[in-house]
This record gives C-alpha cells, structure tokens and sequence, in this order.
C-alpha cells in the first residue's frame, strides 16, 4: 500500500466495494472490470480506479480485478479478518433496533456490551447481548478490550458519557445524537444525524421537482 493519506470519500467507499465483492465471490465470479463494478455500486469506474489507484496495482489493464484477491486484500484493509467489539452506549429505540441488527454485513463486527440506566433491562440479555449499569461501562470496556463505541443517548447526557468513554481507553466513536462532541484528536468520531440526512433528502426532492428518475 502506497505511504499517502487515503481521502475519506474513497475511505467511505471501500465497505460498499468490499460487501459486493464478497457477493461476486459467493456467487462463484472470479474476475470483474470497473465498469461491472460501477453498474453494481452506482459509483462511476474512473472514480473507482482513483480510488483502488490509492492502494497500489490492484489490477491489469485488459483483464480487470480478480474478485477473490481483490476481497482479501479489502478484508485486511478494513480489518475484517479480526473481531472488533462494540460497546453499545443507550438502550433506548434506536439502540434496540441496533442491537437487532447484528451487522450482516461483517463477519467481524459484534456489538459485545450493552449499557443503559433503565433498572428494567440492566442484567438482561437482549437480543444476545448483556445489558449492564452505565456505571460499570468503564470497567467493562477494559475487561473486553472494546475500542468502538455507538452513542445512543440523549443529547444532554452525550459529552460527559464520551469523556468516560475517552478515559476507559475508546479510540472510536459512532454518534448518534445531535450533539457535537469533544475528544482528544486521537479518538475518532463519526456523526450520524438522520434528521440532517432527512432534511437534505428533503431539500433536494424539493429544489429540483423536474428531476429525471432513474
């Protein structure tokens, strides 16, 4: 892999190539062009090549991408030949919905603690997963060696839970609340603000009513 800074738009779109190769490898395919991948993904092929360009010669010109190697080397590039646990912080709607949702699409991602204040559903299993008191969340992460964390609480409660969070040794954060949060510049978080998408999604419906449908 080349020493350069990969752009987070192409970092973006490495899971959505990884999750179809892995389809084309189950299926039985061994070789795919660009341009069969840009069909698949709805991403234009030169876009695909800059950003497959990133990690070196992936390909041969004339003969495409060899599905099986091409999805092991994304697997190792985006970890998903190692289980990676997660500690689900708010066990509100949105936080059971995730808890059911058993990401499908990773064989190495598993939400492995959950945690919540509601006296009804600490100590039980949900969906396979423990529910424990916020106040052993720290221990718990430790205990499991978690480094990923998804934020599922309510806005006001966010900032003092990822300082905890922070402390407890959590190098990454999924937030779902409105709140912008701080932390050290080595701790990642990424927002997830659905009324943001939703409003957009509805800005654009309205902005340009004479659009063509694909």
């Amino acid at each position: 892999m080349k020493d350069q800074v990969i752009p987070k738009a192409t970092a973006k779109r490495l899971p959505l190539y990884y999750r179809y190769l892995r389809i084309l490898h189950h299926s039985g395919k061994q070789k795919v062009s660009s341009t069969e991948l840009s069909d698949a993904v709805q991403v234009d092929s030169a876009t695909i090549r800059r950003d497959f360009s990133y990690f070196g010669e992936l390909g041969k010109r004339g003969y495409g991408y060899d599905v099986e190697a091409l999805m092991n080397f994304f697997a190792k590039t985006l970890n998903d030949d190692q289980m990676s646990n997660v500690a689900l912080v708010g066990v509100g709607n949105l936080g059971s919905a995730l808890l059911k949702y058993k990401f499908h699409q990773s064989n190495s991602i598993r939400i492995s603690a959950a945690f919540d204040v509601n006296q009804e559903i600490i100590g039980r299993i949900l969906d396979g997963i423990p529910v424990y008191p916020l106040e052993d969340m720290a221990e718990q992460i430790r205990l499991q060696e978690i480094d990923i964390a998804i934020l599922t609480v309510p806005a006001e409660h966010s900032q003092p839970i990822v300082d905890e969070l922070v402390r407890a040794g959590i190098k990454g954060i999924l937030n779902f609340t409105p709140a912008r949060l701080h932390a050290p510049k080595q701790v990642l978080i990424q927002n997830v603000d659905l009324t943001n998408e939703l409003q957009t999604l509805i800005y654009f419906l309205h902005s340009n009513p004479n659009r063509e449908v694909d």
